[in-house]
């Protein structure tokens, strides 16, 4: 047993002197109401020091327990302060590392830059299409590194395969891997043909990718928009008070940062003349970004702490304003290409931070006995009340 916690004698003893006051007090109250005023006092007779003692302790409202017509005993023990056991954390806190918030951010980029190579595709901009394919590849390949690292037996990543649980995020986020990375891959593939001969069985090869790295472009494209939300979903399935309670709002931040990463890139590889699509990727991404990022940290209540606090406020007030000056920089600097990269830079940069800002929120939430007992208390006092039932 903890040294400062009391002892249980201790506790007992105390309650019991205050119960015997407190019906010492109630028998002078009886006592005075009977005789009267002036049966109690006398002019010129000294106090009774016992009942001035009796007198000054400080009157308590008596709390009822019973049913709801008004019976039962009255409680006079002071009312429960929040505690947990020996203060320790109720939930277990995500045992995720930072390997698991930079695959947030990595899955995120590789969505978004599938769609701006799509944009790059349908309106005719090899070199935005171009740096979508190959960003795109490189991010998807990052995210498989990240989570087969996370696992206990990276080695039995196939195993996940072996079964579709369309109720676990996990199981569908990892199908949503599968679709999209080889998708990706073969687009980005597809660059490359320019670089292979002209003739024979290579040429023949270079002939083909064109086509079918479109059409592999276009199906990577097709799953980017689950790839990109399906992360907040999975963070919101947990038991993680912070995340479980921002469900509306996850998928809505993730997406926002997936399409302002992707403009990221589109701006800081593609010549102002064709970053066209990817400026107003910028725009719609950072207006879905900060209209969640700003619900996440105002509409939780007292969930909404662990974001405006400590490193993940700091995080998420940064992420904040690099997505600002860069949707801005992309925005103004529409015609410098110096002013483009560092506006694609920032977009990139607030990305990252948002979603290591979200990550650690969640971890501080689950590490804080009160971010999980107090809400619990709101919903059941809240149900109480619907219900016609006695508060705690």
């Amino acid at each position: 047993m903890s040294p400062h916690r009391p002892q249980v004698g201790d506790l007992f003893r105390r309650f019991r002197d205050r119960q015997a006051a407190d019906s010492a007090r109630d028998r002078q109250a009886a006592d005075s109401a009977r005789r009267g005023p002036q049966a109690d006092e006398r002019p010129g007779q000294a106090a009774d020091p016992n009942r001035q003692a009796v007198d000054q302790l400080p009157a308590r409202s008596p709390k009822r327990r019973g049913g709801r017509r008004g019976g039962g005993e009255d409680i006079r023990v002071p009312e429960a302060e929040f505690t947990s056991y020996y203060g320790r954390p109720i939930l277990k806190p995500p045992v995720w590392k930072w390997d698991i918030a930079a695959y947030l951010f990595t899955g995120g980029l590789a969505a978004g830059s599938s769609l701006l190579a799509a944009g790059g595709q349908v309106t005719g901009r090899p070199a935005l299409r171009r740096a979508g394919r190959v960003t795109a590849l490189a991010a998807v390949s990052a995210s498989a590194v990240f989570l087969i690292r996370d696992l206990g037996r990276p080695e039995r990543f196939h195993h996940m395969l072996r079964v579709a649980k369309p109720t676990s995020p996990m199981s569908v986020g990892t199908w949503i891997l599968t679709a999209f990375g080889p998708a990706a891959g073969v687009a980005a593939i597809a660059e490359g043909a320019g670089l292979l001969p002209r003739r024979g069985l290579l040429g023949l090869v270079g002939r083909a990718l064109p086509p079918v790295g479109h059409a592999a472009g276009l199906v990577a494209a097709a799953t980017a928009p689950a790839l990109a939300t399906y992360t907040g979903v999975l963070l919101a399935d947990t038991a993680v008070p912070s995340w479980h309670e921002a469900y509306p709002e996850l998928p809505v931040v993730f997406a926002g940062s997936a399409l302002a990463s992707g403009a990221g890139v589109g701006l800081l590889a593609a010549p102002p003349a064709e970053a066209g699509p990817a400026r107003r990727m910028a725009v719609a991404g950072a207006a879905l970004e900060l209209y969640g990022a700003h619900r996440v940290e105002t509409r939780l209540g007292l969930l909404s702490e662990p974001y405006r606090q400590g490193r993940p406020g700091r995080l998420l007030r940064a992420g904040r304003l690099l997505t600002a000056a860069g949707v801005t920089g992309a925005v103004l600097g529409r015609r410098s290409r110096a002013v483009g990269a560092l506006s694609g830079a920032a977009l990139l940069a607030a990305s990252v931070v948002t979603r290591f800002g979200i990550f650690y929120g969640g971890v501080v939430s689950a590490r804080d006995p009160r971010y999980t007992v107090v809400p619990q208390r709101e919903r059941v006092n809240a149900r109480r009340t619907r219900t016609d039932l006695p508060a705690d």
